[in-house]
């Protein structure tokens, strides 16, 4: 279980051709432009806001999450600034990370970054100073998303209110070349975003970059299990919990499902009151308060595509009492 990112990497190159996601742009380099409609960048915000706090959710990692609450809502006051830690136990990391600061703050934040250097970090993993991510952060998701999609995240990310919190730096147990993707495009111009009218293809989009596949895709033996057969386990301080199946199996995935009781699952968090309990042992790491967020054609969108999927017969114990030294 140590090394899981790294046979995560791995297998989700092998399912390029199972998720695809894509986007169509003339430009070879993203580009900044301060004569730009006020209409128009206002939209992109928008959009910006809706992926990075309902989809591809940034600020789920890059806040802090308050685990005394189902499912852990961020801390209000807390968006962008980093300082999530992420380990063997959390995440399978061999070694410790912490979420960087993605605020516009000069010092500690983002605040002198050029739009080119994030958009490169975003969908590269290469750092503003040349550092490699770790992939913990998705960018081999990102690297096939629609290019504006990826610009209308990073024109959100400059409203953020910035935020000097100085993160502390990772420390890793193996060398970065050995988890780097090795096939990510070196440009993401040729990517073709879905149509929202072919449902299927448009739920697939929005599976890769929400990453479903990172925490319902189990570890086995070392090895990456079927695909969104869920049971990998997340261990974290006050409680444990495994990772559903949410292949369409009627039994013990999703399959016995209506799209009704697929939606109704996420939008019963809509509302606060819904999620701000202490469950205790029996807490979720599922960011339920974003997710439920997607509007509904999205979430109907999503469930069609996991319709597509292959079942795979695996019960899976939610809350494991006992659980395997790792």
């Amino acid at each position: 279980m140590r090394y899981r990112i790294l046979f995560l990497i791995i297998m989700s190159v092998m399912m390029g051709l199972i998720l695809i996601n894509c986007t169509s742009n003339t430009s070879s380099e993203p580009t900044g432009d301060s004569t730009a409609n006020p209409d128009s960048l206002n939209q992109s915000i928008e959009r910006g806001k809706y992926l990075a706090t309902k989809v591809v959710i940034c600020l789920d990692c890059h806040s802090e999450r308050d685990y005394k609450y189902f499912a852990g809502p961020i801390k209000d006051g807390t968006e962008g600034m980093g300082g999530e830690v992420f380990d063997e136990k959390i995440a399978g990391v061999p070694g410790k990370l912490y979420a960087r600061n993605i605020t516009p703050d000069p010092e500690t934040g983002i605040g002198t970054w050029t739009d080119d250097e994030i958009f490169t970090a975003i969908t590269r993993g290469i750092s503003k100073n040349g550092d490699t991510l770790f992939p913990l952060m998705p960018y081999i998701n990102y690297n096939r998303m629609a290019k504006q999609d990826i610009m209308d995240i990073i024109a959100y990310l400059r409203t953020l209110k910035p935020i000097k919190h100085k993160v502390p730096e990772r420390k890793l147990f193996v060398p970065l070349h050995m988890v780097y993707p090795p096939s990510l495009q070196a440009s993401v111009d040729k990517n073709v975003k879905p149509p929202i009218s072919d449902k299927i293809k448009y739920g697939e989009y929005l599976v890769r970059s929400a990453a479903c596949f990172d925490c319902h895709t189990p570890m086995e033996n070392g090895k990456s299990g079927q695909p969104f057969s869920g049971g990998y386990t997340f261990h974290l301080p006050t409680f444990t919990v495994t990772s559903a199946n949410i292949t369409p199996d009627k039994e013990t995935g999703i399959g016995a499902w209506t799209e009704e009781m697929f939606l109704q699952k996420f939008i019963q968090y809509r509302e606060k009151s819904a999620y701000l309990y202490d469950p205790g042992k029996l807490n979720s790491i599922m960011p339920w308060a974003f997710f439920s967020q997607m509007d509904d054609y999205d979430l109907k969108a999503i469930y069609a595509y996991l319709r597509t999927l292959p079942p795979v017969s695996k019960k899976i114990e939610k809350h494991p009492t006992e659980v395997a030294a790792r």
